[in-house]
């Protein structure tokens, strides 16, 4: 019988043939999610023969990512902001970077218990959404996406944690979305499609798999993020603030009423993101 230190050899070596960087993370993740146990155990434990039940899911999980099927589709969550979100191929993975747009809330929105209206456009996997309701817990958060799937999904993280009677749900494109009685907001927080299509076609292979239309706009990863800005003003209170996450495509120019306040950027000084500020 295999165990659980020969099964994580092997798997490390067949994710390094396939290309995979964290090869030897993975392979334990794998392994931990297939035999339900945490990373002590599985020290613990690496002499012992793995159930034969353990070694059928793991190795299932195992040929699925040396095809480059993202790890967090294959575990179903990932973490964002020290919490647990449910994940699949209908909505983008959580990145680090998307916190940043957290930070951006947190620094100009100090008083916590205030009843602040936020709306999170293209929620997605509710990640922002759920976050900003989780800090805030007199907050009123509207939450759009154009996919019903997706809204699917952030409801269940939402409910997940407890804050989904202080969410309202949309569906639609961008501002299209938002019902006439809606706002007007302190904040609109979005991280929307902003990988041109010359940048799509260079993307690492984990990315074909997650939802097209929530990472390239087809364009010049502009178009969303200055129909974002354009609406921005009409939607805000004065002295209201539009936070973006962008990336290479960098960020449109200010219109009139919405100026640019910071552009975000990360520890190695590449962009992450834009505030703007509608005039008081």
């Amino acid at each position: 019988m295999t165990t659980a230190g020969q099964w994580l050899r092997q798997a490390r070596a067949a994710l390094d043939d396939a290309g995979v960087e964290s090869a030897r993370l993975d392979a334990e993740l794998l392994l931990m999610h297939a035999w339900q146990v945490d990373r002590t155990h599985l020290i613990a434990h690496g002499t012992d023969p793995l159930p034969d039940e353990v070694e059928e899911a793991a190795g299932k999980l195992l040929a699925r990512r040396r095809r480059r099927e993202p790890l967090a589709y294959l575990t179903g969550s990932r973490e964002f902001w020290s919490r647990d979100f449910e994940v699949g191929p209908d909505v983008l993975i959580p990145r680090p970077e998307t916190e940043h747009l957290v930070e951006s809330v947190l620094a100009r929105f100090p008083e916590r218990d205030r009843a602040w209206r936020f709306a999170d456009i293209g929620t997605g996997s509710g990640c922002l959404a759920v976050t900003l309701a989780c800090e805030y817990p007199s907050a009123l958060v509207t939450a759009t996406d154009i996919s019903q799937a997706a809204l699917a999904v952030a409801r269940r993280n939402a409910a997940h944690h407890g804050v989904d009677v202080r969410i309202a749900w949309h569906r639609g494109h961008l501002y299209e979305a938002l019902p006439p009685h809606a706002g007007p907001f302190d904040a609109i927080i979005s991280n929307p499609p902003y990988v041109s299509a010359h940048e799509y076609r260079g993307l690492a292979p984990e990315l074909r798999f997650e939802p097209s239309g929530a990472l390239t706009d087809e364009a010049d990863g502009l178009s969303l993020l200055s129909v974002l800005l354009a609406g921005a003003a009409a939607h805000l209170v004065a002295g209201g603030y539009l936070m973006v996450e962008t990336g290479p495509c960098g960020l449109p120019a200010p219109v009139p009423g919405m100026a640019l306040e910071e552009e975000i950027h990360d520890l190695a000084g590449l962009l992450r993101g834009g505030v703007y500020r509608r005039a008081p």
